[in-house]
């Protein structure tokens, strides 16, 4: 165990900030799901703004790496620019 305050703070803190980063990348990983699941393009694509700014903030966090952000973002638009319009 820790000898210093300052130890034991810093290990609380960290699990603060670990449970904080994985709900919000749970969060995230379920909304692409979402746009993935969905098959009209204009639903999607009202959506993707949204995932899109999720994907962005992981990344400025350092939550996910910047490259693994930009091709989830690149995937799913290529995802939602294939979809049929008005197909339910």
């Amino acid at each position: 165990m820790t000898n210093h305050k300052s130890a034991e703070k810093r290990i609380r803190s960290n699990h603060t900030k670990y449970l904080r980063n994985r709900y919000q990348l749970k969060t995230c990983r379920t909304y692409i799901k979402k746009v993935k699941k969905l098959t009209d393009k204009m639903a999607a694509a009202e959506l993707l703004p949204s995932v899109f700014s999720m994907i962005d903030k992981l990344a400025a966090k350092n939550i996910v790496h910047k490259n693994k952000s930009a091709n989830s973002k690149a995937k799913l638009a290529k995802y939602v620019n294939g979809l049929t319009p008005g197909v339910d």
